[in-house]
């Protein structure tokens, strides 16, 4: 029998790459969005593994883009290209929802300043880009409406709250959240609520999606605001909770969860949850704020007022 010590485990595992994401949008002369340019740089999880003959196709790793490169937003002029070392000797393996944690991060985020510089509401911008894809479309309405998203948020003195929003499909779900954040003067940040709509077809059992959407934001907020592994000279520095801090209870928001009636296949759920949770709490961050965190895990430092 093998014990691992919690050094041991921390030291010794697979990590999720790193990934560099660099975005542009163009308006035309109406304002109207028409160019979108997404590049990423990430190791690759594939390359080495038994799934790169079958999963990477003319150099790309489909996992590393999923995300990205079928963003459903209609955007007439659309480019995502994908640049992947290979001389990094991290270990790196699948983390829950793989691409998707990262790259629904950057074009949500993203999307809510191209919606300030629009002077559009970002739920009205979301609705006007997916017009053909409904279930996209449905979540999103469902969610803006559980959330009563549009109406003022009170704010004690010296605070400051916002609402965010995001949307994403993974692994054949669609799921949208709303974020109500507040921002205190030191730059420390509480998530209050979270409300989440879900499609993934025929509920087989609500309670189960309800749950694991619920562990989602759960592990998702945890990663956002404190899941950072660094190395140095070739080591993990982090060996333990007292440098990797994980969520508290005290700190876990109140999480609502719709599902959306279906008579469609079933669908994933386990990772669905994951990927709108970051980016719905940093657009809230910034609806508070007005500014945008463009890392993982948050700098709140940035955020004193």
């Amino acid at each position: 029998k093998l014990v691992w010590l919690r050094e041991d485990d921390m030291r010794g595992g697979y990590y999720r790459p790193l990934f560099h994401h660099a975005l542009e949008a163009a308006l035309d002369g109406s304002g109207k969005l028409v160019g979108w340019h997404h590049r990423l740089v990430g190791q690759s999880i594939l390359t080495g593994s038994p799934f790169e003959a079958m999963m990477v196709k003319d150099g790309i790793d489909h996992v590393s883009v999923e995300g990205a490169s079928n963003l459903p937003y209609a955007i007439p002029n659309l480019l995502v290209d994908l640049h992947t070392p290979t001389d990094i000797g991290v270990p790196v393996l699948w983390w829950r929802s793989v691409g998707s944690s990262h790259t629904a991060y950057s074009t949500e985020v993203f999307l809510d300043e191209v919606a300030a510089a629009m002077g559009k509401d970002p739920v009205a911008l979301r609705l006007e880009l997916l017009t053909e894809h409904p279930k996209h479309a449905g979540v999103l309405k469902l969610v803006a409406e559980k959330a009563n998203w549009g109406t003022p948020l009170k704010a004690a003195a010296g605070e400051r709250r916002g609402r965010g929003v995001a949307v994403h499909e993974s692994f054949n779900s669609f799921v949208a959240q709303v974020a109500e954040v507040t921002v205190k003067k030191d730059g420390s940040i509480k998530v209050d609520r979270v409300v989440c709509a879900v499609d993934c077809g025929t509920a087989i059992n609500p309670d189960n999606i309800r749950s694991q959407v619920e562990g989602a934001v759960g592990f998702a907020l945890s990663a956002a605001l404190s899941g950072e592994i660094t190395l140095k000279g070739g080591r993990v520095e982090q060996g333990n909770f007292d440098g990797y801090p994980l969520l508290r209870i005290a700190d876990m928001p109140k999480v609502e969860v719709h599902i959306v009636p279906s008579t469609a296949a079933p669908t994933g759920i386990g990772e669905p949850g994951v990927p709108p949770l970051a980016p719905a709490v940093a657009n809230a961050i910034a609806a508070a704020t007005g500014k945008f965190l463009h890392k993982m895990p948050f700098n709140t430092s940035e955020l004193v007022a």
